[in-house]
């Protein structure tokens, strides 16, 4: 079974900074696409930040030239750098990845989300 673990949310003054990780483990053999979304409650999920499976990166318009992602391909962790804050990106963070893993003898291609990490952004 596949794992994301996410860490680093909290609350941060307007204007601060905080940095995400999401660590995986379990039985993966590749990851296709990983990245972060939030969720606030009442609305639909949406993308922040992304490495999609053709390599590049895909950002969220309300979070461009704000936050970075960035990947540890070594320790299959991406990171999700959030500067200039903003009391609207007050969200649960999830972490997502589209993984070719072993489940049992057979290889399967699924999607996988971690557990969120609440942030909030407030004075």
């Amino acid at each position: 079974q596949v794992r994301l673990v996410e860490s680093g949310g909290g609350l941060v003054q307007p204007g601060g900074s905080l940095r995400l990780s999401c660590a995986t483990s379990g039985s993966l053999l590749s990851i296709n696409a990983m990245g972060w979304y939030r969720q606030v409650p009442g609305n639909e999920r949406e993308l922040v930040a992304a490495f999609t499976s053709g390599g590049s990166t895909d950002y969220g318009d309300s979070v461009k030239g704000r936050f970075t992602i960035s990947r540890d391909n070594a320790r299959n962790t991406v990171y999700l750098q959030m500067d200039t804050l903003r009391p609207e990106d007050t969200a649960v963070y999830y972490c997502h990845a589209n993984v070719r893993a072993m489940l049992g003898v057979t290889v399967t291609i699924r999607d996988y989300w971690g557990e969120g990490t609440l942030v909030t952004v407030s004075s």
